[in-house]
């Protein structure tokens, strides 16, 4: 009974947070590749240090699904790492090593979303 649930409530995990989706039929994949550019408001445009948000991720948020659910691995299909994803699902984080690792990466800011920076830091 145990076994048959923690089977499902990683089945079910992998399926909620799984950012891919396959079509039956040939499907035209989009992709969006705008960034935002975000300036100070008392500076200049030729004086402005100019820096370019592009991943819209929280680092707070990541930092809470390692917390929480560091041993499924949602952190890093939230960051954008989905086969790391998939194999810290497959292995517990890795034991619970991995994701312990992934927690200092996130809080000291090493561990960063794929597609770029974090757009709100601790």
């Amino acid at each position: 009974m145990r076994k048959s649930f923690i089977f499902s409530m990683v089945a079910l995990s992998f399926l909620l947070f799984s950012t891919n989706a396959f079509a039956s039929f040939p499907v035209k994949k989009s992709t969006n590749t705008e960034t935002s550019v975000v300036m100070d408001a008392d500076t200049n445009a030729d004086s402005a240090d100019i820096a370019v948000v592009g991943s819209g991720k929280s680092q707070l948020t990541a930092l809470l699904l390692v917390i929480f659910l560091g041993w499924l691995g949602v952190h890093r299909f939230y960051l954008g790492y989905i086969w790391q994803g998939v194999v810290q699902l497959l292995t517990l984080g890795g034991f619970g090593i991995w994701a312990l690792i992934d927690l200092i990466r996130i809080i000291t800011g090493d561990l960063q979303p794929k597609n770029g920076p974090y757009s709100k830091t601790l």
